[in-house]
């Protein structure tokens, strides 16, 4: 299920990023933006462009949203909030795009690093959905401002899993890892992930 939840994001980040100037997409956006930090649902005029063509397998049964509707509106909310002013889409697929190595590229000091890893860990210890959408929001908007992308699809995957006990402490440990991943530069000045394990 894990899978399809990023699929879903994946094709809908498509749809929005098609055209970002395009008066269609700016309204989404900004529809979105107004969602985060409520609960899937809780604005009808979101409706339409996070459960739209959703799979029947990933919708609510009863009245509480699923681990999917959740991840889901949560990713393209965070996404809409980290797009706005910018011109390119800010979701980057890659492993050297997850939430902790983005996050990680905001540190330049040793000060930075204690503050972006506050930031970070205050968002790993989240409660609920709710909660985690705001501690990420800080993060988010941080991102936003130093235009650095951040992999959505691969975001959408962690919240599904952040909410599962079975899961958390694996998404907990992986943005840690992400974190304190060793970057490297290349020749030109720009930042590697040294992957070698």
């Amino acid at each position: 299920m894990v899978n399809a939840v990023g699929e879903y994001v994946r094709g809908r980040l498509f749809l929005l990023t098609g055209n970002l100037n395009a008066g269609e997409a700016k309204g989404q956006l900004a529809q979105l933006r107004r969602g985060i930090g409520k609960s899937p649902g809780e604005l009808p005029e979101l409706w339409g462009i996070f459960l739209q063509t959703l799979p029947e397998e990933l919708m609510s049964k009863g009245c509480d949203p699923t681990r999917a509707e959740w991840a889901i509106y949560t990713a393209l909310t965070l996404f809409a909030l980290h797009q706005q002013g910018h011109s390119e889409s800010v979701n980057l697929q890659g492993k050297d795009n997850s939430l902790g190595c983005s996050a990680r590229k905001l540190v330049h000091s040793d000060e930075e690093e204690e503050r972006i890893r506050f930031k970070l860990s205050l968002a790993a210890q989240s409660d609920d959905m709710e909660e985690l959408a705001y501690r990420l929001k800080t993060l988010v908007r941080l991102l936003s401002a130093k235009d650095i992308p951040l992999d959505y699809v691969d975001l959408a995957k962690d919240l599904f899993l952040f909410q599962s006990e079975k899961y958390v402490d694996r998404i907990r440990l992986k943005w840690g890892q992400d974190f304190y991943r060793k970057i490297k530069t290349n020749e030109n000045g720009k930042e590697e992930n040294d992957d070698k394990k």
